[in-house]
């Protein structure tokens, strides 16, 4: 469990392909600190898991079905990503209770400065929207963030909005976003149990309110 609170920016040093995924090596001096194998960690808002360490890098592996449902497989040597080690119990919960467990790709559709901020709106599969309130929580590359509005949400389009202070943009990756950027999306797990519990009393199935069905 994650609360998208960033603490490092690292750098993909190497990538290598197979038949079974992908494995990616990462440099990042600070969280590679008290490092160990097995430990989870949060790239770009997905959990992986560390298979091996060494100085400041750590590499993790990404099967098939993680790289379907994330932007992982489109990180190549030099790219930049969001990092954050699993919390423990003693951690402060600064964001939001975050799993790791991208549900969908987002694209950036609009960025606008507002003063100091910067207003960013991402287009997302409507199946999603049934998780998403004004004000709520989503993470977004693991950055735990709040939802300004979502100025189109119809069948074909829902379109979300959130704020970003400089801060973010400094310690995170928003900052390399552009339109058109893809970006991995986790709806509040919170949202996503309530719709469950709801489905059967609003008549709906349960994959009509919770997002379609995944592909085989």
């Amino acid at each position: 469990m994650f609360s998208g609170i960033i603490e490092e920016v690292g750098t993909v040093v190497k990538v290598t392909d197979s038949v079974d995924g992908r494995r990616l090596e990462v440099s990042a001096p600070e969280v590679t600190k008290d490092v160990g194998l097995g430990d989870s960690i949060s790239i770009n808002g997905t959990c992986l898991t560390v298979v091996e360490f060494a100085k400041d890098t750590f590499a993790v592996e990404a099967v098939w079905e993680t790289l379907r449902r994330t932007t992982l497989n489109a990180l190549a040597k030099g790219s930049r990503v969001n990092l954050e080690r699993a919390l423990k119990f003693s951690d402060r919960l600064g964001g939001h209770l975050v799993s790791g467990h991208v549900d969908a790709v987002a694209t950036v559709v609009k960025i606008e400065k507002e003063g100091f901020s910067s207003v960013l709106s991402f287009v997302l599969d409507p199946s999603l929207a049934p998780f998403f309130v004004e004000k709520g929580s989503v993470a977004i590359n693991g950055v735990s963030l709040t939802v300004v509005d979502f100025p189109q949400d119809d069948k074909e389009h829902f379109i979300f909005r959130v704020a970003l202070i400089p801060h973010t943009l400094t310690v995170t990756t928003f900052g390399d976003l552009t339109e058109g950027s893809q970006v991995n999306i986790e709806t509040d797990i919170v949202a996503r149990y309530v719709a469950r519990w709801m489905a059967p009393s609003l008549g709906l199935a349960a994959e009509q309110l919770i997002g379609a069905p995944r592909k085989p």
